[in-house]
């Protein structure tokens, strides 16, 4: 994941000073020295990560901090805000224009995943009730118009092409198409380069003219590290760049770009890439990243991503099995499949406090939903309903059929009637369950 080795790093620097009663000067000198050495391995730009640390160091010698009971806690307070200024204080949206279509230009380098995200985008607007429209401008790839046909029809989007004619006549088109069938939202994917060229930047210019986008949108791989600073640099001084959508930002990429690049260009990012299925498109929270990074989760984007799976009557209806006490089998595969929609585990538990950064520490394995579903798809609808039916002798069908072994089912068995069990005093379950569950005095 992003920021595991800059999280890990943090976390050791602020340990040290949280064994410490009070601070002084040159305790926070050197976890300031351990700071600049995190950051500059994360491939944070040099000069940003000077600035950010006299920022910090100036603040954290103040009275305030050395004389406070706890001192450590507000080093950390002071980071958390001064990385979420870093990165934009708030989380910067595209703006429906009162007149429709909204036109976003999509620019960047090839492989950057741009063709990808510009259906991500699509997705994720059509997803608030927007009808999003795919204009397929790069006309010198081998394959990128199919390409975009694919993951617009995946999108649930239209997509506008006219083979490989004029990318501007393309475009132009395209603005006219979305005007007269009613789209609120033209996403053009244009032409990428290995490299930043001036025929490259001579087209964006031509089709900027042309269509007078909303958004300029520059596609950045965040795996590039300080590289995709510098083309965002070289981007922002060619086109008036509006925001930038970083890719890749699930894979084990330092993270350094999502640090730098909104202090260097002076343009927000606006969506991050975090994972390969259509829907692994996020909104950037300068806040919420601020406290990922610091190893302090991101329960806000887990609740949003738990919304927008959970369907609400199939969570009454869970609701009704367990106070009812009939949750079966059926139901668990259900919720199984549901939490495998937001994201791999992994993902998931890096945005709980506490758990961000000793994931790593927890035997964590997604395969074993893959087991799981297996050997819950192997049983008969009957055996689903009441699992207290399945014998051994079904338990070594219910293994062959699933590939795995009966000790397997056993264990998923065992784990069910516990989960079961819970499930009944949480839902109180006679007097007895209801004292145990009850919650604590908060107020």
């Amino acid at each position: 994941m992003a920021f595991e080795s800059l999280s890990d790093k943090l976390s050791a620097a602020f340990k040290k000073l949280r064994g410490k009663g009070k601070l002084n000067e040159s305790d926070i000198k050197e976890a300031m020295r351990e700071v600049r050495l995190a950051l500059l391995e994360a491939d944070v730009s040099y000069k940003v990560v000077k600035k950010f640390v006299a920022s910090v160091s100036e603040r954290a010698v103040g009275q305030a901090v050395l004389e406070s009971l706890t001192p450590a806690q507000q080093v950390i307070k002071i980071v958390d805000e001064e990385l979420t200024a870093l990165m934009g204080t708030e989380n910067a949206r595209i703006e429906f224009p009162s007149k429709p279509p909204c036109v976003v230009l999509m620019c960047g380098l090839q492989g950057s995943g741009k063709t990808t995200h510009a259906a991500k985008l699509a997705k994720y607007f059509k997803d608030q009730g927007h009808r999003p429209m795919l204009a397929a401008c790069d006309i010198y790839r081998p394959a990128a118009i199919e390409q975009l046909c694919i993951v617009g029809e995946r999108a649930g989007a239209k997509v506008f092409e006219m083979g490989q004619t004029d990318p501007v006549k393309i475009a132009t088109e395209a603005l006219r198409y979305a005007k007269d069938h009613g789209y609120d939202l033209l996403i053009i994917d244009t032409a990428g380069r290995l490299h930043i060229d001036e025929v490259l930047m001579e087209e964006l210019k031509k089709i900027e003219a042309a269509v007078s986008p909303n958004e300029i949108l520059l596609v950045i791989d965040s795996m590039t590290g300080q590289d995709a600073v510098n083309v965002a640099e070289t981007f922002n001084n060619a086109l008036p760049i509006s925001g930038v959508i970083l890719t890749k930002l699930d894979s084990d990429t330092r993270g350094g770009a999502a640090i730098s690049v909104r202090e260097v260009t002076g343009k927000p990012i606006k969506f991050v890439g975090t994972g390969e299925k259509i829907g692994d498109l996020e909104p950037f929270h300068p806040s919420r990243m601020a406290s990922r990074i610091l190893g302090m989760g991101d329960v806000l984007t887990l609740i949003e991503k738990a919304q927008s799976t959970v369907d609400e009557k199939e969570a009454a209806r869970l609701t009704n099995k367990i106070k009812e006490n009939s949750f079966d089998m059926n139901d668990l595969l259900d919720q199984m499949r549901q939490i495998k929609k937001m994201g791999s585990i992994k993902q998931i538990l890096s945005m709980i406090p506490g758990l961000s950064g000793k994931i790593d520490d927890l035997d964590v394995d997604d395969h074993q939903f893959v087991l799981i579903e297996a050997i819950i798809t192997s049983m008969t609808p009957a055996e689903r309903e009441k699992p207290s039916i399945i014998n051994p002798s079904r338990k070594r069908r219910i293994a062959a059929g699933s590939g795995t072994k009966v000790e397997d089912v056993n264990r998923l068995l065992k784990q069910f009637e516990q989960m079961r069990q819970m499930m009944k005093k949480m839902s109180g379950g006679g007097k007895k369950g209801k004292r145990r569950m009850r919650l604590p005095n908060l107020f």
